[in-house]
């Protein structure tokens, strides 16, 4: 294979995996969500009117979306106290999941991440992967030291 491939992961809740799938990919809106939560910063918050107006969606198309995202656990929702002309509102932040991460991480180019999100995502990837690795071999009743070897082979 000639092509340099990109090795991309994701790591979906059993239960509502169709669901998650269908209402991030089934929604140009809320890919676009996504790829503007990449943009601000993997980590960083992002508000509902900043949406309504980068995206040119409807109001009513980004409110469903951040209710459906949040439901389904790939944003997490605050409430912040904000002071605008002598007077405090409360506004909605959304910030992406550990989940959420994943799938935005998915239409991320890798130029577009850093070196230092790389290292987290790798480390955060590798813990994940052994906690699956762990679990299911106490399922199937694997020794861990068959794993332990392959670790030693590989590193």
């Amino acid at each position: 294979m000639s092509e340099d491939l990109h090795p991309y992961v994701v790591f979906l809740p059993s239960e509502q995996k169709s669901r998650i799938l269908s209402a991030i990919f089934g929604s140009k809106a809320a890919v676009d969500i996504l790829r503007f939560s990449l943009k601000q910063g993997i980590s960083n918050k992002i508000y509902q009117k900043e949406l309504v107006e980068r995206l040119g969606y409807s109001n009513k198309t980004i409110i469903g979306n951040l209710k459906s995202l949040t439901k389904l656990g790939v944003l997490k929702e605050d409430m912040e106290k904000s002071k605008k002309e002598r007077r405090i509102v409360w506004v909605k932040a959304y910030q992406l999941s550990d989940i959420g991460r994943w799938f935005a991480l998915l239409l991320a180019e890798e130029k577009d991440v850093s070196e230092k999100e790389k290292a987290e995502i790798l480390q955060n990837l590798f813990r994940t992967y052994i906690r699956w690795v762990k679990d299911l071999s106490e399922k199937l009743h694997v020794d861990k030291k068959i794993f332990e070897k392959i670790f030693r082979q590989e590193i």
